[in-house]
């Protein structure tokens, strides 16, 4: 969480005005201009170190704290914003959860797509919260999908990351590690087929095996709820207009990846999804020019880009009144 003091902005001398728009007169009497300005702080980074119940709510609720950037989970967001709103109403960026769709369209190439939706998923022990985590494929390359899928699963090297040609390590702690062998368990209880994985990997450290789930349902807890985990939901798909519904029903939108060569596919897909930001042929591509936030319960407000910027401006619009105009 980033918390923002802004001083007296022209007392103290450190308003900064960055962006000076649209100067026009309004009517021959009067001409208006928009100045940006963002109030900085004279120049000190604190680090406020803590748990989110004390530090972080602390941060939240103080009445001279007059901006939060906030990175986590969609609840504790929800938390955060409230606390904002009930002490002085101060502006909150929100960068939250996912349940990114990883589309594979029928004219995809299977070797090539299989490999990027393991990558998706699996990047970081799927603790990502743009993971492409619902894989969805075309009903006419989905066998072949999944063979692949399961393939790259089980040869994925699991163990030390501080040791040489491992790829995956362990959870973050005791209490993700067993919420995600919980989320295998009610895949399993909810019908979904366990392709491979779906238990711990040795009696030490917090490790859990590839999974790879097959004939998931929309309705079912691991094709709804983020999971923070290495666990892969494969879906089929019949139509576009199938999978951009399915897709789109979800409570999170803050990514999407669309496999496929056909341009008006591409097209269609990136405008009728309602993500943040559509990664077409490759995925979890990010650079500081690049705005990146969620639609829904994902977040408000953007990172990186111009945009960003927006977050940390207040406009202020001056008018201002002309004597004697020469025109008149």
């Amino acid at each position: 969480m980033f918390a923002w003091k802004v001083g007296p902005a022209l007392a103290c001398g450190n308003t900064i005005v960055l962006k000076t728009a649209e100067q026009t007169p309004l009517s021959a009497l009067y001409v208006s201009k928009l100045l940006h300005e963002a109030g900085l702080p004279p120049g000190v980074l604190n680090i406020v170190s803590g748990y989110g119940p004390t530090a972080g709510a602390a941060l939240a609720s103080h009445m001279e704290v007059d901006k939060l950037a906030f990175t986590g989970s969609t609840t504790t967001g929800k938390i955060v914003l409230q606390l904002a709103a009930k002490s002085n109403l101060k502006p909150v960026t929100l960068e939250l959860g996912g349940k990114s769709p990883f589309i594979v369209c029928e004219d995809a190439d299977v070797d090539k797509a299989a490999e990027l939706a393991h990558y998706a998923l699996f990047f970081n022990q799927g603790q990502c919260c743009c993971a492409g985590s619902r894989t969805f494929v075309h009903e006419s390359v989905y066998d072949q999908f999944v063979e692949k899928a399961n393939a790259l699963a089980m040869k994925r090297v699991v163990g030390d990351p501080f040791k040489g040609g491992i790829q995956q390590g362990p959870q973050i702690d005791s209490e993700q590690f067993e919420k995600i062998l919980k989320y295998i368990r009610s895949g399993v209880d909810g019908g979904a087929k366990l392709e491979t994985g779906g238990e711990r990997l040795g009696a030490k450290g917090y490790y859990i095996k590839p999974t790879v789930f097959t004939g998931v349902k929309d309705d079912m807890l691991i094709a709804k709820d983020e999971i923070f985990g290495p666990v892969q939901s494969i879906l089929k798909y019949k139509d576009l207009d199938e999978v951009i519904q399915r897709s789109n029903a979800s409570q999170y939108g803050l990514a999407a990846g669309v496999f496929t060569h056909n341009l008006d596919t591409a097209n269609t897909l990136m405008r009728a999804l309602r993500v943040g930001s559509v990664w077409i042929n490759c995925f979890d591509v990010f650079d500081a020019a690049i705005p990146f936030g969620g639609y829904k319960q994902s977040g408000q407000g953007r990172e990186k880009g111009s945009y960003s910027l927006s977050n940390y401006l207040q406009v202020k619009a001056v008018v201002t009144a002309l004597k004697n105009p020469a025109w008149l």
